[in-house]
């Protein structure tokens, strides 16, 4: 039986897009397809959906017309996005002429990929007794803070 396959990305994360025709665009992940490696991000690789007009079921039958959505996009093309660790966009910005950097540091947003750091847990039982065990937390790979 084959291994489910996981994704770092998941619903609700601030990505950029780091390859196709909305490149440096950022928006939040509206969903995950992942046996099909993609996400679909908001207000990126918008398309135009042409529907027809549809009476079935009565009075609540479905317009017609032109839709504008949100396709998926290749998880390879995105990165994820985290707030930048504090004072570390201050000193990016000073030291050179590039505003590339500098404009980094002033949204006080970075790139970064995705890391798992395990932390141990105490639970309790029903019973009232207690035991120890580990919990998977996602960090950023850059600052090493939890996302």
């Amino acid at each position: 039986m084959a291994q489910k396959k996981t994704l770092r990305i998941k619903k609700g994360d601030v990505v950029r897009v780091i390859a196709g025709k909305d490149k440096g665009a950022e928006g939040k992940v509206i969903s995950v397809l992942s046996d099909r490696d993609r996400v679909i991000v908001e207000g990126v690789n918008r398309i135009k959906r042409h529907t027809k007009v549809v009476n079935q079921g009565g009075r609540t039958g479905t317009t017609g017309g032109i839709i504008t959505q949100e396709a998926a996009i290749h998880v390879s093309n995105v990165m994820l996005v985290v707030d930048a660790p504090k004072g570390d966009g201050d000193d990016k910005g000073d030291k050179g002429d590039k505003g590339d950097k500098g404009d980094k540091g002033a949204k006080g947003k970075v790139t970064t990929r995705v890391g798992y750091r395990r932390d141990a847990v105490t639970k309790r039982r029903p019973d009232g007794s207690t035991y120890s065990a580990q919990r998977s937390v996602r960090v950023a790979r850059k600052s090493g803070e939890e996302i």
